[in-house]
């Protein structure tokens, strides 16, 4: 990627960030942040389904990320799909993404410039830097800890992975440093270090939420009522939002 185009994207990275609510150093919700300005949709579809997609429908613009996922990589699979819209709508209108596309696999462009805008609007270079210099002074490079890493992921809400790629992106560390960091990682385990530092536990468990714009479902039982889908779309519709026929039986037209 050229320097000229990682610029672009580090621009409208922070245009997006300096509407957001920021704590000390991290976005504090970006699925709140993200409700105000797209249709967002969250839902549990299994570890080994896509972990996201963003798409223009008429007037909309939807992003859906799959809450099965750990709460770190839901969150970066967001700020992916931001950059899709941010970066690449115009051109196309829709993008699915999976593990091969999210964590930097793929060599389509689109998808590695996506990634690129996550990691921008996620850890900012400027706040790494006030981080380790307020948080960690004096601490640099091999110095570094599985544990320090794990408080900066709680304070940028991103994972134990991300950080460390994204602290080696701006030379903060090192590959044989990374690779320590990871093995550190792997012998103590992200939940017990972030329990020993007071860190933020859900970010390493799956949230399982389901948010689903209501208008969605009043638009399944218009369609519905239409005689333009079955009930058996109406009945998947409904166990989407947890509800059952009797929730909705006043809005429903009855079967001939």
């Amino acid at each position: 990627m050229l320097e000229s185009r990682k610029r672009e994207i580090r621009v409208r990275a922070e245009a997006f960030r300096s509407n957001c609510k920021v704590g000390r150093y991290g976005i504090i919700d970006l699925f709140e942040e993200c409700s105000r300005s797209y249709k967002l949709l969250r839902y549990p579809l299994g570890e080994n389904a896509d972990m996201g997609f963003a798409l223009k429908r008429d007037d909309d613009v939807i992003i859906f990320t799959n809450s099965s996922l750990r709460l770190s990589r839901e969150i970066f699979t967001l700020a992916h799909e931001i950059g899709h819209i941010e970066l690449h709508f115009g051109k196309e209108k829709s993008f699915v993404d999976n593990h091969h596309t999210v964590f930097g696999k793929s060599d389509e462009v689109a998808e590695q410039e996506a990634n690129y805008f996550a990691a921008c609007l996620l850890m900012p270079k400027d706040e790494v830097e006030k981080f380790f210099d307020l948080e960690l002074s004096n601490i640099k490079g091999s110095k570094l800890s599985a544990f320090d890493i794990t408080r900066l992921m709680s304070e940028f809400k991103v994972s134990f992975d991300m950080a460390l790629k994204r602290l080696r992106e701006l030379d903060i560390i090192d590959e044989n440093e990374e690779l320590c960091l990871d093995t550190e990682k792997n012998t103590h385990r992200v939940g017990n270090m972030l329990k020993a530092t007071g860190g933020d536990r859900r970010l390493n468990e799956a949230s399982l939420e389901i948010s689903l714009p209501f208008e969605y479902l009043d638009y399944t039982i218009y369609n519905y009522n239409k005689g333009a889908i079955p009930k058996e779309t109406l009945q998947n519709a409904l166990d989407c939002y947890g509800f059952t026929w009797e929730d909705v039986r006043d809005k429903v037209v009855e079967e001939n």
